[in-house]
């Protein structure tokens, strides 16, 4: 299965070759790599047969966050296993109840792709797996002191340039009114790094575009529903004065956009970030102006390769390079002109063969 992109189509040879490789790079796994060893301190290799695989995200009703598990499941059936999927509901209390009932059974094989509910729920999580010996992947949150490479067992930390990414959409939305007019924000969960940095990606694109107003911005916890009532509030109390709305996630753009509908607004321009599938329809159909897309089928798997390929020896943690521990991926502005190529992403078995994994770095995270 391939992830189709424009943007990736260069990479096309290499990812042919890499399909070549990919079934006797993860089939062969059982065989400890030169210098390689099956846990993080250099041990015996797991049979790949005894490797249990977790990801855990917050709910399935977010289709990113869907599309995340079913990369995962992707990913356990191309090594002939099967992943157990967790979600909490975005419960901090009910991530870490979990994770602990995960790490007080087997976990000598035990591999977690993990998306943390905020960046204050990432240290327990680490520390336990830890104390464990069970394989960790996180991604987007993690407090900015606390370092990957002080760890064995916590592989990596992959995230997105969320500033990037956020001053990437607001740049598209002050396109898509003109350079002028008053716009309205829809933060994310605040005790995330991904939240904090697009709304510092908005601030960014507010200086470069001087005649775009922030009228208000709120926060709807990158929830559709809690997007909704936010901006039925907010276009009450400006009216006519919000040219476009930016939301820090897809799941809040479609809640605004449900909101301008009700309220009968079609000249509303309005962003997000995840490329989900109602996103995604709604650019082609021109009812949404712009979307990030930071590929979850991919993300959903490549946390558990990682963590596969060092649980069954082919990849020893000392031989990760320390800026592939904690790591900023690569991700794909949507726009109308370009969106049919990303309609139907898909993994690429080549992207999780064990020596691949880190083909999609953008450079370590500062």
């Amino acid at each position: 299965m391939k992830f189709t992109s424009r943007h990736t189509a260069a990479r096309g040879t290499a990812a042919v070759l890499g399909v070549a490789l990919a079934a006797a790079a993860l089939t062969g796994c059982t065989e400890t790599a030169a210098g390689g060893g099956g846990s993080a301190e250099g041990g015996a290799a797991c049979d790949p047969a005894d490797v249990t695989l977790v990801g855990q995200v917050r709910n399935e009703s977010n289709p990113y966050e869907a599309s995340w598990l079913d990369g995962g499941d992707a990913f356990a059936e191309q090594v002939g296993l099967t992943q157990e999927r967790l979600t909490y509901d975005g419960d901090s209390t009910r991530q870490q109840e979990q994770i602990s009932q995960l790490l007080a059974g087997d976990t000598e094989c035990l591999v977690m792709n993990i998306l943390p509910n905020g960046d204050s729920d990432t240290p327990p999580i680490v520390e336990g797996a830890e104390e464990a010996g069970a394989y960790l992947v996180t991604q987007w949150n993690k407090p900015a002191d606390l370092n990957v490479t002080d760890y064995d067992h916590w592989l990596s930390h992959i995230t997105y340039n969320g500033v990037e990414s956020g001053k990437q959409i607001g740049d598209a939305l002050a396109e898509a009114i003109g350079g002028s007019g008053g716009i309205i924000a829809l933060q994310g969960i605040l005790d995330t790094g991904a939240a904090k940095d697009r709304f510092a990606g908005l601030e960014e694109s507010l200086a470069a575009n001087p005649d775009v107003e922030l009228l208000d911005d709120q926060t709807a916890n990158f929830s559709r529903a809690e997007a909704l009532e936010v901006t039925k509030t907010l276009l009450t109390k400006h009216g006519e004065d919000v040219k476009g709305i930016w939301a820090a996630n897809d799941d809040m753009a479609l809640g605004a956009l449900e909101a301008l509908q009700q309220a009968g607004r079609d000249d509303v321009a309005v962003v997000g970030i995840d490329a989900v599938p109602d996103a995604l329809t709604a650019i082609e159909d021109g009812t949404m102006t712009a979307t990030v897309s930071s590929d979850g089928p991919w993300q959903g798997g490549i946390g558990l390769a990682i963590g596969y390929c060092v649980a069954t020896g082919e990849l020893a943690v000392e031989d990760i390079a320390d800026e592939d521990r904690a790591w900023f991926a690569e991700q794909f502005l949507i726009e109308q002109d370009n969106v049919a190529d990303f309609v139907s992403p898909e993994t690429d078995e080549a992207d999780f063969a064990c020596d691949n994994l880190f083909s999609r770095s953008q450079g370590a995270i500062s």
